[in-house]
């Protein structure tokens, strides 16, 4: 039981590291687990419901703009158009998550799909930070509706494991004209109600089986990705002000090949 506990927490960590930086916190799940797994089907609900508690750690953090019963009208007006923007753009993933995921879950997850995956999202974004100059939209509250709903269609790569939510989001919104820290905060956002429809269709698709042992276990990871996150969140919106995002392009090559090379010597 301790042991397990200690994955857990191990596990958590990563999660809250990677859910909001553009490096795959699924890919890294999926290969963490390599070596620190539980058996299934728990390991694979574990994985996407402890993305639940990074998900918590947005709301807390942009908890004033997000409560759209706050003081005066100016700040409900403004969280339920922030509200507005991501359900809608939240809807082409339920649907292609309903339709696909089964099939993805079987046929895509694997270290070869997440090295290829971590491999050309890393191109990408050193492409697009080299290159994009159009920042039509400063703020999240400038993205019109349809440009919403685009990057939530962009979105939908990302359930290639290895892709990274955080990364397609940004890398489409700053291609449909939002600057970097706009596109950095939609992506905070729009991850608020896909993680919660994913995290929520796998606690009812497993969570009457588990046992009181698993619920513990799986607490332990939530509560440290909650947290973790929480810590990375504030960096990351720092960080983000004053620098790009090319390191992370390069270190998800670097990761890519790495991991390309292991499982070719294995």
């Amino acid at each position: 039981m301790f042991d397990n506990i200690v994955k857990s927490i191990i596990l958590g960590i990563v999660e809250g590291i990677t859910e909001f930086l553009p490096v795959s916190s699924t890919g890294h799940l999926i290969l963490v687990n390599q070596w620190i797994r539980f058996s299934e089907p728990f390991t694979t609900m574990f994985d996407i419901v402890i993305q639940l508690g990074a998900i918590l750690a947005v709301v807390v953090y942009f908890w004033k703009r997000l409560w759209p019963f706050g003081k005066g009208q100016e700040q409900t007006k403004a969280a339920t158009e922030i509200w507005f923007k991501t359900i809608l753009g939240v809807i082409p993933a339920i649907i292609l998550g309903a339709l696909l995921g089964k099939k993805i879950e079987e046929n895509l997850f694997n270290p070869w799909v997440v090295a290829t995956a971590l491999l050309l999202g890393g191109i990408i974004l050193i492409y697009i930070e080299k290159h994009h100059s159009n920042h039509r939209f400063i703020s999240v509250h400038e993205i019109p509706i349809q440009t919403a709903f685009y990057i939530g269609v962009i979105q939908c790569l990302a359930m290639i494991p290895g892709t990274s939510r955080s990364a397609a989001t940004i890398i489409g919104a700053m291609l449909l004209g939002a600057s970097r820290p706009a596109a950095v905060e939609f992506s905070f956002f729009l991850a608020i109600p896909t993680m919660v429809a994913a995290s929520g269709y796998s606690l009812l698709k497993h969570g009457s089986s588990m046992t009181a042992a698993e619920f513990v276990i799986l607490a332990a990871g939530f509560i440290t990705a909650f947290f973790t996150a929480l810590i990375v969140i504030k960096l990351f919106v720092n960080y983000i002000q004053h620098r790009d995002l090319k390191p992370f392009g390069y270190y998800r090559i670097v990761l890519g090949a790495i991991i390309f090379i292991f499982f070719f010597l294995r």
